[in-house]
């Protein structure tokens, strides 16, 4: 039987490499990944494969042209292009400046990328106040610059859609929702995966809790000075914004 072809990917705002461990989980090889932070860059560095080229850069500094060069591949020959651009902008528990805020602006540097790369797919990330920001304004912008192909690249034309999930009801120990908007440009439906867990049983996993996913570790040191700090605001912030 011939052997099927490895998926590739490329990873922006990588962070520690929590997408990244996922999409390596589905089978794809990423390639290269896109971190200001260098405590982030050790991390990676210390984890991924040793393929994957770590670029220790301000997003806005990378040409689509230079991670193509990287990783070896031609515009529209990547897979995916995914990644979490800062969330501060948007989150309820902040100011949410969204795209008045120099943070929030990122977004438009994916964008950019997609542009320039023309992956198969892309995957963007990001809190569920994305989606409510301006009235939903963000998410119409970000949907309409990906859906709508770049005057200078006429094809890069995606179908785009978005959804909010809870990392809890796929067996995550976690009440964590998160908006995913996803598009392809291979003229394809995109499915959603169908939650694994629920609160209530009604035929499903229950949700895990914090106990399942940590019973069977040793006694915890003592928490520092600052776990004290943060957990102190803990009762505030779900009283305020419900999470």
């Amino acid at each position: 039987m011939k052997k099927k072809k490895q998926l590739t990917a490329i990873s922006v705002f990588s962070g520690a490499g929590g997408m990244d461990i996922g999409f390596r989980a589905a089978g794809f090889k990423v390639l290269a990944c896109v971190e200001v932070d260098s405590a982030c860059c050790q991390t990676l560095e210390a984890n991924m494969p040793s393929y994957t080229k770590i670029l220790e850069r301000d997003i806005r500094s990378v040409s689509g042209e230079e991670l193509l060069k990287v990783c070896g591949l031609e515009r529209g020959e990547v897979d995916c292009l995914f990644g979490g651009p800062p969330c501060q902008s948007f989150s309820l528990a902040g100011k949410r400046q969204g795209l008045e805020d120099e943070r929030g602006q990122l977004v438009g540097e994916f964008i950019r990328l997609v542009h320039e790369i023309q992956p198969k797919s892309f995957v963007m990330e990001n809190v569920k106040g994305m989606a409510t920001w301006g009235g939903g304004a963000v998410l119409d912008y970000i949907e309409d610059r990906l859906a709508n192909p770049d005057p200078a690249r006429p094809n890069a034309v995606y179908a785009v859609t978005h959804n909010i999930l809870n990392a809890a009801d796929y067996g995550v120990p976690q009440i964590r929702n998160r908006i995913f908007i996803v598009g392809n440009r291979l003229e394809k439906q995109f499915v959603w995966p169908k939650p694994t867990h629920a609160a209530v049983q009604n035929g499903k996993k229950r949700h895990e809790s914090v106990g399942d996913a940590l019973s069977e570790l040793p006694p915890a040191t003592p928490p520092s000075v600052n776990a004290l700090r943060i957990a102190g605001t803990i009762k505030g912030r779900r009283e305020r914004h419900g999470y």
